[in-house]
């Protein structure tokens, strides 16, 4: 029995040996937050390289040049022709093309067929001629429609392969005549082909109620001509219906 006890004390001591002898690792410090955040907030938030930055100031720089690239793009487009508004049927006059001459200031639409960069709108200048794309200045007052489109015809001879050319009148600032006194339309029109007096009547769309039609007169310079229009339109003295010239002034009391 007592040998059991001595055993067993024995185990005992032995037993606190060993757990004395094990290492006691020391409590780790309790995490804190903030390197977390700050790996988190670099991570969400890069920095920009070097790379992206070139890049972008790149871009930065490349804008101007777009933007000077426009400018010189209308620039070219400003010294062409405006095609943007050909005449619509019914925008022209119906002037005869081989009586009508053109004169100062008129406006002319030319066209070349298949060529819409030489198409457009011109404008007759003060001294009488026109400049357009390829054949230069031109001189056309005292021309008919006919004349000009020829003449064109012929110098873009020298520059495209069988050109056609067809020119119309689109509004008349050269030669006009007026109408006033009671008529229905008195005003300014224009002289587009040969007109005699009782036309130029018709054009302003008759008489009012208290026209004096006997009384009727044109005006040329320091002329005065008479027209009665009862007769006239009766057949009778028609040397009275002469033809109205550039500037005429018709009087209807």
């Amino acid at each position: 029995m007592f040998r059991l006890i001595n055993l067993f004390c024995l185990s005992l001591a032995f037993a606190g040996f060993s757990l004395s002898q094990v290492p006691v690792s020391k409590p780790l410090p309790p995490p804190t937050s903030a390197p977390a955040a700050v790996e988190d907030e670099g991570a969400a938030r890069p920095q920009a390289s070097s790379s992206t930055r070139v890049e972008t100031d790149s871009v930065k720089d490349a804008a101007p040049a777009g933007e000077s690239a426009k400018a010189e793009e209308g620039k070219a487009e400003g010294s062409k022709i405006d095609t943007s508004h050909p005449p619509k049927p019914g925008d022209a006059i119906g002037a005869d093309k081989k009586v009508y001459t053109i004169g100062p200031e008129d406006s002319l639409y030319v066209r070349v067929w298949h060529e819409p960069d030489l198409s457009g709108t011109l404008d007759v200048r003060p001294d009488g001629y026109i400049s357009m794309q390829l054949i230069g200045e031109m001189k056309v007052d005292g021309m008919t429609l006919s004349e000009l489109s020829a003449a064109i015809t012929k110098r873009l001879q020298d520059f495209i392969k069988n050109p056609e050319v067809n020119v119309q009148l689109m509004r008349v600032n050269s030669k006009k005549y007026t109408i006033q006194g009671e008529v229905n339309r008195p005003g300014s029109y224009p002289l587009t082909g040969p007109v005699t007096v009782l036309e130029a009547l018709v054009n302003a769309s008759g008489f009012r109620d208290f026209a004096n039609t006997k009384k009727i007169y044109l005006l040329r310079g320091s002329q005065r001509f008479s027209f009665n229009y009862k007769q006239v339109s009766k057949g009778k003295n028609l040397d009275q219906n002469i033809q109205v010239q550039n500037g005429d002034q018709i009087f209807v009391p």
